[in-house]
């Protein structure tokens, strides 16, 4: 009787202690998975920002008014032409009466029924690449199509264009220093987290010190430990991210294109790597810290 009774009672310690060792790792895993989640969300945040930055420079339209005798076999030989050059993006021609029906929907009254004659001029509507949508590219270009003979001029917003270069490099300034900032918090955050699942194993570290285990054979089991917590939490920030993407996904149709699946799976790749690099790293400095002391500094720590 007294020997079943032992055996219930360390049958019910091993049982205690394993759920306190599961709740531990669970701890950890949780804590680790929300620093990776905000890790990952700034990376897409990051990345949509300068998607979104090319989408609007790219969509930024350069009006070239054509002369009022040039002929339909002109304007594509020179949309043509326009096409071909590095810095367009997109050409539409534009006609007189386009041009008026256009103008007549914004003012809410045809100007030609007055003035008897449309006043209007045909146009090339050109889009340039994101590259060359900054007012000094654009001088450049305006000079170059001047020259041509069946331009007469070019229109485009150039206080528009500064405003949302300048935005842009702000807001893209202000992220990469978040960034910078969130990797070390969650560093320091993760590295407490690590360093508290160690200390629970300070004395078991000790008493491998003391039958001749070598620091490296020691660390071992602890730097994988340290890699498969790492990896599933940030399997698990993944999947938040995730789930919060697809409950939003009404809300961010426009964003969420072929480009910005991409960016999510450079999101998923920075965290995964993020995850076991931050944990190992944490687990190698805080088991080498326990190694280094004496038994009788780890009841004081």
């Amino acid at each position: 009787l007294c020997e079943i009774q032992k055996k219930a009672s360390m049958n019910k310690k091993q049982n205690i202690a394993a759920g306190h060792l599961f709740n531990s790792r669970l701890t950890s895993i949780i804590s680790i998975s929300l620093v990776i989640f905000l890790i990952g969300a700034t990376t897409l945040m990051v990345l949509l920002t300068n998607e979104l930055s090319v989408y609007i420079r790219e969509n930024l339209t350069l009006s070239i008014v054509l002369k009022d005798d040039v002929k339909t076999a002109d304007i594509q030989k020179l949309q043509k032409n326009l096409d071909a050059c590095p810095y367009t993006n997109t050409t539409q021609y534009i006609d007189k009466g386009t041009a008026a029906k256009e103008l007549a929907e914004e003012l809410g009254q045809d100007p030609t029924e007055f003035l008897g004659y449309n006043p209007l001029l045909g146009s090339l509507e050109m889009t340039l690449k994101s590259d060359y949508a900054n007012n000094d590219s654009i001088a450049i270009i305006e000079q170059s199509l001047q020259r041509l003979p069946e331009v007469k001029e070019i229109i485009y917003q150039k206080d528009l264009i500064d405003t949302i270069n300048q935005n842009v490099r702000r807001i893209s300034v202000v992220l990469l220093g978040l960034s910078a900032l969130l990797i070390l918090i969650s560093y320091a955050l993760i590295s407490n987290t690590v360093r508290l699942s160690v200390y629970a194993k300070r004395f078991l570290i000790h008493t491998m010190k003391l039958v001749g285990a070598t620091g490296a054979f020691i660390r071992k089991p602890f730097l994988m430990q340290g890699m498969v917590t790492g990896l599933i939490s940030a399997i698990l920030a993944m999947g938040m991210l995730s789930s919060i993407l697809f409950l939003l996904r009404s809300e961010l149709s426009e964003l969420l294109s072929i480009e910005s699946m991409n960016a999510l799976l450079i999101s998923f790749v920075v965290m995964i790597v993020s995850g076991i690099t931050i944990t190992t790293i944490a687990t190698h400095l805080s088991v080498t810290r326990y190694l280094r002391l004496h038994v009788d500094d780890m009841y004081y720590i």
